[in-house]
């Protein structure tokens, strides 16, 4: 299946037209879909009209392409938007995203919007309101989260690319789990407007997945730049990334590690992905050595979920503005109420504190890198896990049933509800959030499989501002090893 921009070639040189793509694209979305549960709300008439009418954007770089978002950040005007949760059913934003009008500029139809957990909250898709998003490798396993849906749309071919958000490796996760290519740009780099400023403390940031490199530099190409109120900007890029690409990444100094950072344990088949990709990295004549910044661990996870807490109480009070109510414990699932309960115990000083911890532990990382180019490191702490097994136990959901009913986040607190809800998580993404904090460049490469046939991800990461030594370097290892042909169980290969 040609790639994003392959497929707009094609529409420009007139031998294809949007229609035939958008047709295709549907009928794959039919026929896949109902296995994997990925898309959630289908705009597909709508889509036809687009595709049939002159271009409102004849020259974007992605004119006549069918796209994916996902149900959350990306406003699209008049269509639900349901950010994973019951709490917004029904609810249709009045104006798009500067996201979303960028989208729009490069060209992209869009067909639909694919699932997410509720508020981006976990690293798994597996949401109460619309149901457990399916990997394509595996249907038994996660996709990862919070763009699953999109991740699983991508890897099984129902559209060469679909957006996505990371605020502790939303984008970076999924792309480890469905084996595709996933890209988190420098914070600043893109826009967060009309209606945000920063999110999580500026750890969120959108972005895309995709099976080739070349999409997702062209597409933040089509991204790039502050909007009018932004917070900050990012560095200036030098030239396009899409020319990155092509580019050799000359001799770069790159330190690894399997060890877990953030979590306890690292499944082996991680840490064979992570040898497997430095011993390929030396092989084209990098330097590459073994070791890593230290991290307090429990600091970090803290001060990390103190923030995260604290943001999902803003979130359901930003929802009562929007649909008119307050939120109730039966809108919102267990963990999410459980987050906003603490959030309510958490002083402005616990979270300010937090947020001085998570900057300081930024200039720490910052420091590692004035003499290593890039860092590799696994993506996740294990391959793709079963449904369910990142969720609550029963024990831990009726716990948090009967103190959020109580409003009881001091006690929660007291208890170590915090570090509870960070060790789970944090197992599982040991090495993500580092660079949501930092606010680095940072991207998941799909350079291994294990003995199950279950794609591992590993992570590089480079300078704050030099994603284009990424692009160069993801460029690289594509033409290397090329992971394009690999094509999950479900999808339209084995269809």
């Amino acid at each position: 299946m040609p790639d994003a921009l392959a497929l707009a070639a094609l529409v420009r040189s007139r031998l294809a037209t949007p229609r035939e793509l958008v047709d295709a694209a549907i009928a794959r979305i039919e026929q896949l879909n109902p296995a994997l549960n990925a898309v959630v709300h289908t705009m597909f008439e709508q889509a036809r009209r687009e595709a049939d009418a002159p271009p409102a954007h004849p020259d974007g770089v992605f004119c006549g392409i069918p796209f994916l978002i996902k149900d959350l950040l990306t406003a699209y005007a008049g269509e639900p938007m349901g950010n994973g949760s019951r709490l917004y059913d029904g609810w249709r934003p009045d104006h798009d995203s500067e996201v979303m009008r960028r989208y729009r500029k490069a060209g992209v139809i869009v067909l639909g919007k694919t699932n997410t957990p509720e508020f981006g909250l976990a690293p798994f898709t597996e949401p109460r309101s619309k149901g457990i998003a399916r990997n394509p490798w595996n249907t038994d396993r996660t996709t990862g989260g919070s763009s699953g849906g999109s991740a699983a749309a991508v890897a099984s071919g129902m559209v060469p690319m679909a957006g996505g958000g990371d605020g502790g490796g939303s984008i970076r996760i999924p792309a480890s789990c469905c084996g595709i290519f996933g890209f988190k740009a420098t914070r600043g780099r893109v826009p967060t407007g009309p209606d945000e400023g920063e999110l999580w403390a500026g750890a969120v940031t959108e972005g895309v997945l995709t099976r080739s490199v070349r999409d997702s530099a062209a597409m933040l190409d089509a991204l790039h730049g502050e909007d009018v109120g932004a917070p900050y900007a990012a560095p200036r890029r030098d030239r396009p990334f899409l020319d990155e690409v092509t580019t050799e990444p000359g001799r770069l100094r790159i330190a690894f590690t399997d060890a877990p950072m953030l979590g306890h344990a690292i499944h082996p088949d991680c840490s064979a992905a992570v040898h497997d990709a430095a011993r390929l990295l030396e092989s084209l004549g990098h330097d590459v050595e073994q070791r890593a910044p230290a991290i307090d661990r429990e600091a970090f996870n803290r001060a990390f979920i103190t923030i995260v807490c604290g943001e999902v109480l803003a979130d359901l009070r930003d929802a009562a503005s929007r649909i008119g109510r307050e939120a109730t414990r039966a809108d919102v699932e267990v963990a999410t109420w459980g987050l906003a309960t603490l959030g309510g115990a958490i002083s402005a000083g616990d979270y300010a504190e937090a947020q001085r911890y998570l900057q300081r532990t930024a200039r720490d990382i910052a420091r590692f890198f004035t003499d290593v180019d890039v860092f590799l490191t696994p993506t996740l702490g294990a391959p793709p896990v079963p449904h369910g097994t990142l969720q609550p136990t029963q024990k831990e959901e009726l716990l948090l049933t009967v103190l959020g009913a109580l409003g009881a986040g001091g006690i929660m607190k007291r208890f170590g509800a915090i570090e509870d809800a960070a060790a789970t998580v944090f197992d599982f993404t040991p090495y993500p959030p580092l660079f949501n904090v930092t606010g680095q460049p940072a991207m998941s490469v799909p350079l291994f499989w294990n003995a199950e046939g279950l794609p591992v991800g590993v992570q590089l990461a480079a300078r704050f501002g030099d994603d284009a030594t990424l692009f160069r370097l993801a460029g690289a290892l594509e033409r290397t090893r090329p992971w394009a042909e690999r094509w999950p169980t479900v999808s339209v290969r084995s269809s």
